[in-house]
């Protein structure tokens, strides 16, 4: 009996070592494009094309992040970045809970309907709708400004719409009615009560958004014409040209493009894993 245990656990920690293993493996494959990015970032230029790769530079070039923020106007680019982020995340903020509001919490004909149609919208690709969503903003006169970039999250966001409509439909409704036997009303119950227990979930909507705006070429490509209006996606376009890339420059200023989301994402962490964890549990 006791050989019999002591295999057991023997082969429960062999499996544990081996999923521990393979967790390791794939963490190293998932890290090692940042790890290149920061090394090429600091590297003279004889040695970013060698071979063997060189993984620890020598000597190290720290004035490559300086050079970088003059190269292109790269700070410039950075408060684009951050005024564009920012309105994009009060905007679904604002328009995506008050939205999963009215589909999960009160009864009207039709919101199964609605929300069918409103999730379908996801199923639509962006190329299919790029260009006649183009013409409605050049109809406008809005090329050349921020407006197409950002007027649209102040009308909801389809993924953001289902996932906060999920969470809320998992808030007890005895809470809701209570208040309303209060006498309060719907505005002051999504208020009061539904958005400050829906905490998480917004962190979750709002640190999605600011990472998918942060990192957005396409947008600010398609609408942008004026140099002192792009965005640090378009900035680092401008290191490549027809004839030389300055690849140093380039993982320098992608390394601090990409530092806001890690320090963002380290500090929100349990809050972002919370809030997935709780949002789609019910349908």
């Amino acid at each position: 009996m006791a050989d019999n245990k002591l295999g057991m656990k023997r082969r429960k920690q062999a499996a544990q070592l081996v999923s521990h293993l393979i967790l390791v493996f794939f963490g190293l494959m998932f890290i090692l494009p940042l790890v290149t990015m920061l090394t090429t970032a600091v590297k003279p230029d004889r040695q970013i094309f060698a071979w063997p790769p060189v993984w620890i530079p020598h000597p190290r070039v720290w004035g490559n992040f300086p050079r970088a923020l003059t190269f292109v106007p790269m700070l410039l680019y950075a408060k684009n970045t951050i005024i564009i982020t920012a309105l994009n995340v009060v905007g679904v903020l604002i328009s995506s809970p008050l939205v999963a509001y009215g589909l999960a919490r009160i009864d009207w004909q039709g919101r199964n309907i609605l929300f069918l149609l409103i999730v379908s919208t996801m199923m639509v690709p962006y190329q299919v709708t790029m260009i006649p969503v183009y013409l409605l903003f050049n109809s406008l006169g809005w090329i050349n400004t921020y407006l197409p970039l950002v007027v649209p999250s102040f009308f909801g966001n389809a993924f953001f719409i289902f996932l906060l409509r999920q969470f809320f439909m998992t808030i007890p409704g005895e809470l809701s009615d209570a208040a309303r036997i209060d006498g309060c009303s719907e505005l002051g119950i999504y208020r009061r009560i539904i958005l400050p227990l829906a905490k998480p979930s917004l962190a979750v909507v709002a640190l999605f958004q600011f990472i998918w705006v942060w990192n957005d070429f396409l947008g600010p490509l398609i609408y942008l014409k004026d140099q002192t209006r792009y965005t640090l996606s378009l900035g680092l376009q401008q290191f490549q040209s027809g004839y030389q890339t300055e690849w140093a420059l380039l993982m320098a200023s992608a390394t601090m493009m990409t530092m806001p989301i890690i320090i963002l994402f380290f500090f929100t962490q349990r809050t972002f894993i919370q809030g997935i964890t709780l949002t789609g549990i019910k349908g």
